[in-house]
């Protein structure tokens, strides 16, 4: 299923110099101790002005034949997708085909509020309209093909959340507008918009619109882990998110793009800054992306069991790209630690040992937590002899014992530390913790 990315990433603030090698015998060791136990299964570059300057592989692409991952894997990936729309899109006012002003109305006038809205309000997600992929109806056909024409009957009745222009909210909806649009101002089906401005220019052998997945073709299928098992994941039809996530790439080849990007091989510097004019963190098809005291930019992606990452830094010229086909590990800490490993900074190998706690060990930690601090509270239980913790408004995720009185998930980099003799946990999760007190 295509997932809804909430772009809103902060990776640490942390005060060191540039070093200029990079440890390739520890990350190496990082991402082993990651494979070994099941944790992430993926491909991952980092480059330096440019340049790859370390590459991984781990897992397999796809576990039923036992084929291994290696640097020439092919991924979705994604909401990085919109990375290239949003280019395409620039190209195409360069070009004078469309402007940031021309309204939606021009293309789509049954859309509500079409005439309100503006080009720019579907790159930066400030155009009011309803994320398709939100809805439970998407469950029903997301494996199907979906036509052009029903694709815009979807978003059309989805309907409008809210006055365009007014505020930020990530919707999917406006990326494939923006995909559809594409074909209608070139006359051109997008993977061919894809193949013309963007592939051939940057030499790009695997970067296109995907289709059926091919294992024989080195595509790689993507899982989840349970139980000691690898359990496959079933397809998005890429005709579903057109424009929005319907791209696969490796991970060396988002590298060449984003350095193509930042270089003006595809846009100009112009066209670039107008991409990065971010407001609440979002720009054209770009995020803000902390680390550091530095600011960078870029895009995070899911679809299905797939999830990327692709991050570049100004400040050094460092670019950071990642896609995994199974993970149960936190991607934050996976991109803190490459990115510490791309400026020389030391970083830690996990300790990824957990402990089996009886169901009365349990039970001390359980009830309801609240705190001052948010309006938040955390349900703590046992199910099926399992910790389980469920914050408000949120699903409830298992928790991994490492003492007899700490938990931890790793996919969301959480740690929970509990107190029962004051009936008291304390989460961090990013470099920040919160105390949460029993009721």
């Amino acid at each position: 299923m295509f997932k809804k990315i909430f772009f809103c990433v902060s990776i640490g603030a942390f005060n060191f110099g540039f070093g200029q090698n990079i440890d390739r015998e520890k990350l190496d060791n990082y991402f082993k101790t990651l494979d070994k136990e099941h944790k992430v299964m993926g491909s991952f570059a980092i480059a330096d002005h440019g340049k790859v300057i370390y590459s991984n592989a781990i897992g397999f692409s796809d576990v039923e034949s036992k084929r291994k991952a290696d640097f020439n894997t092919v991924y979705r990936i994604g909401s990085i997708t919109k990375t290239f729309t949003a280019v395409l899109i620039m190209k195409a006012v360069e070009e004078k085909k469309v402007t940031l002003d021309t309204n939606l109305s021009q293309f789509f006038p049954q859309i509500k509020n079409a005439e309100k809205i503006k080009i720019e309000y579907l790159l930066n997600h400030r155009s009011g309209i309803h994320n398709f992929t939100d809805d439970d109806l998407y469950a029903t056909y997301y494996q199907q093909a979906v036509s052009e024409e029903k694709l815009i009957d979807i978003i059309q009745k989805a309907g409008s959340d809210f006055e365009p222009g007014t505020k930020f909210s990530y919707s999917n909806s406006n990326y494939s507008l923006l995909g559809i649009i594409l074909e209608k101002v070139y006359k051109k089906r997008y993977a061919q918009i894809i193949e013309g401005y963007i592939a051939k220019p940057l030499q790009l052998k695997y970067t296109k619109v995907g289709g059926k997945i091919d294992p024989s073709k080195n595509e790689a299928n993507s899982y989840t882990y349970e139980n000691g098992n690898y359990i496959k994941s079933p397809e998005t039809d890429m005709s579903v998110p057109i424009g929005a996530g319907n791209l696969v790439s490796t991970p060396s080849e988002l590298v060449i793009f984003m350095n193509g990007l930042t270089s003006g091989k595809l846009i100009s510097k112009e066209s670039l800054e107008k991409m990065r004019t971010f407001k609440d963190h979002y720009g054209f098809g770009l995020g803000e992306v902390p680390f550091m005291g530095k600011m960078g930019f870029g895009h995070n992606g899911g679809i299905d069991r797939f999830s990327s990452i692709l991050y570049y830094f100004p400040d050094g010229e460092k670019t950071f790209a990642m896609i995994s086909n199974q993970s149960n590990f936190d991607n934050n800490n996976i991109s803190i630690t490459a990115l510490s490993a791309a400026y020389g900074k030391d970083f830690e190998i996990p300790n990824l040992a957990v402990i089996t706690l009886s169901e009365s060990e349990l039970q001390q930690f359980t009830g309801t937590y609240a705190t001052t601090k948010m309006p938040m509270k955390i349900d703590v239980f046992v199910k099926d002899k399992v910790l389980m913790a469920q914050a408000t408004g949120q699903g409830a995720f298992p928790l991994e014992a490492t003492s007899k009185t700490s938990f931890k998930f790793d996919t969301a980099g959480i740690v929970i530390n509990f107190n029962p003799a004051k009936k008291e946990l304390v989460l961090s999760q990013g470099g920040n913790t919160i105390l949460f007190t029993k009721e």
